[in-house]
């Protein structure tokens, strides 16, 4: 199976989801909060039904990869290829009626993100990688994914979903970043990092991640001339602390105020 193979089942799998979500968007649909703790984390049926959409076609067509999922757990994690799924990223702008969320979609070979997708059906985006190359397609056409050079932190703009999502001491640590930026924005969930491949940020900065929140993405920054890594410079596709950077001197800038 080649990557071309791939890429045209995930855009099934992105068609899919969105015929699923979309007649919920914008609704007055019941909100259910999966937190254990005083946060609020919402689901609802559109997350659900989506992520049971693609697991249905991926078990369909590869009974025997593996499938990652923000709301039906894991299955075969330890196959070769395995899928990664979050469908909707973002549902907090979802449930707000803001169209800054996305399905994510990823294929990770031997546990390496290898091809990634994020679908806006609202708005008919798709923003896709396979860490070689990244594109666009969307309303304004079709195009290719480049990051902008950007010599310094001084000059970036640099985008989290919210400070408030970090606990006090990363929070704190993070102020670094904010201090040395020319322009610091709340907001965008996956939508920054496809805004950085495609060259109108320089900098997304997160804590608390999980796989399905990164995974897809890392093709698509990479794709298009980008670095994505922990806090701490390793690879990201687990989750945790991440940074994503367009340049590399912001990106080593960067990590070396969140490591002071």
């Amino acid at each position: 199976m080649t990557v071309i193979d791939f890429s045209a089942f995930i855009g099934r799998l992105a068609t899919a989801s969105g015929e699923t979500i979309l007649p919920f968007f914008r609704t007055s649909l019941s909100i259910d909060d999966k937190s254990k703790t005083k946060d609020f984390d919402p689901v609802t049926e559109a997350d659900r039904a989506a992520e049971a959409v693609m697991r249905r076609l991926i078990k369909a067509n590869f009974p025997q990869h593996g499938i990652v999922g923000e709301e039906f757990g894991n299955e075969r994690e330890d196959a070769d290829y395995v899928w990664v799924l979050d469908p909707i990223d973002g549902t907090k702008s979802f449930i707000g009626g803001f169209p800054i969320w996305g399905t994510l979609i990823a294929l990770l070979h031997k546990g390496t993100p290898v091809f990634g997708m994020m679908h806006q059906p609202f708005i008919g985006e798709r923003f896709s990688g396979d860490n070689g190359s990244a594109n666009y397609k969307g309303p304004s056409g079709e195009r290719r994914l480049q990051v902008r050079r950007c010599a310094s932190l001084s000059e970036a703009t640099t985008y989290t979903t919210s400070p408030l999502l970090m606990n006090e001491s990363d929070r704190a640590i993070f102020g670094r970043i904010e201090r040395g930026a020319r322009l610091s924005r709340y907001g965008g969930d996956c939508y920054s990092y496809c805004m950085l491949a495609a060259g109108h940020v320089d900098l997304v900065v997160e804590t608390e991640l999980k796989s399905y929140d990164i995974a897809a993405l890392i093709p698509i920054v990479t794709g298009a001339g980008g670095v994505v890594t922990t806090w701490e410079g390793k690879p990201a596709q687990g989750g945790g602390r991440i940074i994503a950077a367009g340049d590399a001197r912001v990106h080593e800038e960067a990590l070396r105020l969140l490591n002071q």
